[in-house]
């Protein structure tokens, strides 16, 4: 038996898997759209799924709770973060590297994408949101922490990796509610720059 040759694309969904995949998109688009015209406590499932023209149950199927209708895309999340540290411009810190990836998908600019500027304000409103986006997060530490001592050239468990990790997940939060969040976060960085080139600096222990 021949092995497929690992250079070739691999093969296109097939047609039950862009159904499947068509489906979910409606339903997070629907949900997306009412919550953003009344607010996410005032919008129940069965309008949403009313709206995407499908069951309560198939909605479940996707969604398993109400909270995962705003996030739909946690492992398109976790995979752009590993690579804001993996393929960083050369000459660039993980600390630069991960403070960029903030400011570009956690923390909406003066004048940027309306969409998202509305979508972080629901967020912001939003009790049950904030805590479920923090956690949904938080769940990337670990694979965070595991690229960052792999490009350093770290011990996989390394006490700072882990450090650094959890901290720059926990950036954004810390921003909110000041004047100009994006300064914030650009702060909290310097503070996280410092302390990891000053680990970066510190003689092996014997």
């Amino acid at each position: 038996m021949t092995t497929p040759d690992s250079t070739e694309p691999p093969a296109p969904p097939g047609r039950r898997e862009r159904k499947k995949a068509a489906t979910r998109r409606a339903i997070a688009d629907a949900a997306l759209t009412l919550f953003l015209e009344r607010g996410y406590d005032d919008v129940g499932i069965r309008e949403i799924a009313d709206r995407a023209d499908v069951s309560t149950t198939t909605l479940f199927k996707h969604f398993p709770v109400k909270e995962a209708l705003v996030f739909d895309e946690d492992a398109d999340q976790e995979a752009r973060l590993l690579a804001a540290v993996r393929e960083r411009p050369e000459g660039w810190s993980v600390p630069a590297a991960l403070c960029d990836h903030a400011l570009r998908h956690r923390v909406p600019a003066a004048g940027g994408d309306p969409r998202f500027t509305a979508f972080a304000e629901l967020v912001a409103r939003t009790p049950a949101l904030r805590d479920h986006l923090q956690n949904m997060w938080l769940r990337h530490a670990s694979a965070l922490a595991s690229v960052i001592a792999e490009e350093c050239g770290l011990p996989a468990d390394d006490p700072a990796c882990a450090a650094l990790a959890h901290f720059a997940l926990e950036a954004p939060r810390a921003a909110r509610g000041q004047a100009d969040p994006r300064v914030a976060v650009v702060r909290a960085f310097d503070l996280l720059e410092q302390g990891w080139g000053a680990q970066a600096r510190r003689p092996e222990e014997s």
